[in-house]
């Protein structure tokens, strides 16, 4: 049982002004200030030593509450205590990514020409030149190549090349994760829909018709760089192959029931995109041979170019939908444009963990990517916090967040809560995790860090099993249950 600690001792004990944020020796177990309005609702209020024993985890938990505003910690369990962030991780990446690139930062896509042109003929090359987008589709493929065509382009003399050499090329995110994972993709400075395609299968007698396309909005051209077959086999449901670019991929016939889609990683999305916009340009009259790759940056005449998002908006989509890819493309443009040169995600996260202890106080981060995936990242809920206080409640990164709903005690959403929240959600199998920022019912800004992980449960998964293990679907719902009753708690008590 945590020791009891009034407000008036905890700030008596600091001895200090609340000039600036409090963060100085953390407590290792929780401490509760004695509520502001001694009602029966406050004295009712469940301890978080009782909410941690009615979640039963197992594992370890740390998380800290603070007042946003001076730093003060109220409530601590293991608050130095390293665990994965997951993709509460993508936080800290948005913060690292606009601070190093800027709020208005854009990507951009183009297609360049490396010689003159001659009655619509380009007498050279056409690049496809990559600037890192991960929100490029098959909706701007298709417009680049309305631009040529517009320009009167009609073939190239030369190679038709791609290039997604700007940032460093990874065949995945995590090689710990399953093959067939959509959310595990490569990452290149050539990027399409998200480096995934989509794979379709529907009854055709006593077999199927399956599809594997690059399909967006108003497209769906047809890939021949992935490949699917059907075996008769128990298990597993899906193989992989690389062969020469092309993903070779096999199902078990009988994972595929009556029918349905799924979206598949793709390896090489320099080609993929190659081929995606060679199908685009065909149907615009536009004759172009097979894609080609190129290590080296093109020179010549810009004909088209497409530009993202600005990066405040991506960042703002990256938290709300927890899009690895875009992660993992900030981080990596972000290390770049600060100097680091990455020639890896390990060694970019590295250097975003740097600038966080640097920048945000932080004094153990460690990353392995920008996106959380990785398991093997570490943060402590003491120096998450210390860098959202240090952000700030009021800056851009709250706006940025997603609104998570409050839920009672059976989990049911609370429409009419009086407190709100803004925070980013992280879950890996047995490991979960949420941070943040909470407004009391009146008004006080609170930030908070709530980690839970099971590693021990987490390791002994087999690869071929971490799709849906066993046991972890309800083990992170009681998760996220204790972090919601964890936040009313901390609402209730610390606000009137």
């Amino acid at each position: 049982m945590a020791k009891v600690i009034s407000r008036r001792a905890i700030l008596g004990g600091l001895g200090a002004s609340l000039a600036g944020p409090v963060f100085a020796n953390a407590p290792e177990r929780s401490i509760r200030p004695a509520p502001k309005i001694l009602d029966f609702s406050k004295r009712t209020i469940p301890t978080a030593e009782a909410l941690m024993a009615d979640a039963n985890l197992g594992g370890k938990i740390g998380f800290v509450v603070a007042d946003s505003k001076t730093g003060l910690i109220l409530e601590a369990n293991s608050p130095v205590l390293p665990l994965p962030p997951a993709s509460v991780a993508k936080a800290i990446t948005a913060v690292y990514g606009i601070s190093s690139l800027g709020l208005e930062h854009s990507f951009a896509t183009e297609v360049i020409a490396t010689g003159p042109i001659e009655a619509g003929v380009v007498q050279g090359d056409l690049v496809l030149v990559g600037g890192g987008d991960p929100t490029l589709d098959t909706n701007a493929l298709a417009g680049l190549a309305k631009a040529l065509k517009a320009k009167g382009i009609i073939a190239v003399k030369g190679d038709f090349v791609v290039y997604g050499g700007q940032l460093p090329y990874q065949r995945m995110i995590d090689p710990g994760q399953p093959d067939h994972l959509g959310y595990n993709p490569a990452v290149s400075g050539l990027n399409l829909n998200y480096n995934r395609v989509h794979f379709e299968w529907k009854r055709a007698g006593k077999d199927f018709d399956v599809a594997l396309d690059a399909r967006s909005g108003q497209f769906r051209p047809v890939v021949k760089m992935a490949k699917m077959q059907i075996v008769d086999r128990r298990g597993p449901v899906y193989t992989y192959d690389d062969a020469m670019g092309v993903d070779n991929w096999t199902v078990a016939r009988g994972a595929l029931g009556k029918g349905g889609s799924r979206w598949l990683p793709v390896r090489r999305p320099d080609l993929y995109a190659g081929e995606v916009f060679q199908v685009l340009a065909r149907g615009e009259g536009i004759r172009l041979p097979g894609p080609v790759v190129s290590t080296t940056p093109p020179k010549g005449t810009v004909l088209a170019a497409h530009r993202s998002r600005a990066l405040m908006d991506m960042t703002r989509g990256m938290l709300k939908y927890s899009t690895n890819l875009t992660a993992e493309v900030i981080g990596l443009s972000a290390s770049t444009a600060r100097g680091e040169a990455p020639t890896s995600l390990a060694t970019s996260g590295a250097a975003m963990g740097d600038w966080m202890n640097t920048e945000l106080g932080a004094r153990r981060a460690q990353f392995q990517d920008h996106s959380g995936l990785s398991d093997r990242s570490r943060i402590s809920a003491h120096d998450m916090v210390k860098a959202l206080v240090s952000v700030g409640p009021n800056g851009y990164l709250q706006g940025l967040m997603k609104e998570v709903r409050p839920l009672d005690r059976k989990g049911r959403p609370v429409n009419d809560a009086a407190y709100s929240i803004r925070a980013k959600t992280g879950t890996l199998n047995f490991v979960s995790s949420l941070a943040g920022y909470l407004t009391a019912p009146d008004g006080t800004p609170l930030t908070f860090a709530i980690f839970t992980a099971d590693l021990d449960r987490r390791a002994a998964i087999p690869k071929a099993e971490r799709e849906r293990p066993k046991g972890a679907k309800g083990w992170s719902r009681q998760s996220r249950w204790l972090q919601q009753q964890l936040l009313s708690r901390w609402a209730l008590t610390y606000g009137t």
